[in-house]
């Protein structure tokens, strides 16, 4: 376990040491995880869409039924400390990823801002860039491809 201090919990504890609620209030609602990614069989490599999950509230960028999520939405990837380190397509500004990593989170992060809405107002979330994956065919997926998320999560505020 880290030191304490007077450090905020994310800074203090690794993953593994959060309880239910510190990890619940981690997730920035940026929404990019709830989007559907194209993955080349012969490479692995992850290219993104604006195509949002159909669960995804696209004003909110929380899921609309996030208890009952998988029943609807069988594949849907639920985030714990062994998928986070697992998957390499969660965003660069991910507070799970940024974590543990090691990293700290970016001023826009309500944990930091005090504000939900920063996300929002940075430029970072998927609020009115996206469209539901409901009634699309998965071929049509490829007519969807988006740049975002960056490397740097800050070019995609600029």
């Amino acid at each position: 376990m880290r030191d304490s201090g007077n450090k905020p919990f994310w800074q203090a504890k690794s993953l593994d040491d959060l309880t239910p609620a510190e990890w619940e209030s981690l997730c920035d609602g940026c929404g990019r995880c709830c989007l559907n990614k194209l993955e080349d069989w012969d490479t692995g490599e992850i290219a993104w869409t604006n195509v949002g999950c159909q669960l995804l509230d696209g004003d909110s960028c929380r899921c609309s039924d996030y208890a009952n999520r998988q029943a609807t939405v069988p594949d849907c990837v639920s985030l714990d400390v062994a998928t986070v380190r697992a998957i390499g397509w969660l965003p660069p500004s991910c507070a799970y990823r940024l974590v543990a990593e090691g990293s700290d989170l970016y001023w826009w992060h309500h944990l930091i801002s005090g504000d939900a809405d920063t996300v929002h107002q940075a430029g970072i979330s998927v609020r009115g860039r996206t469209v539901s994956e409901a009634g699309m065919a998965l071929e049509d997926y490829e007519d969807h491809l988006a740049a975002w998320p960056g490397e740097n999560p800050m070019d995609d505020a600029a």
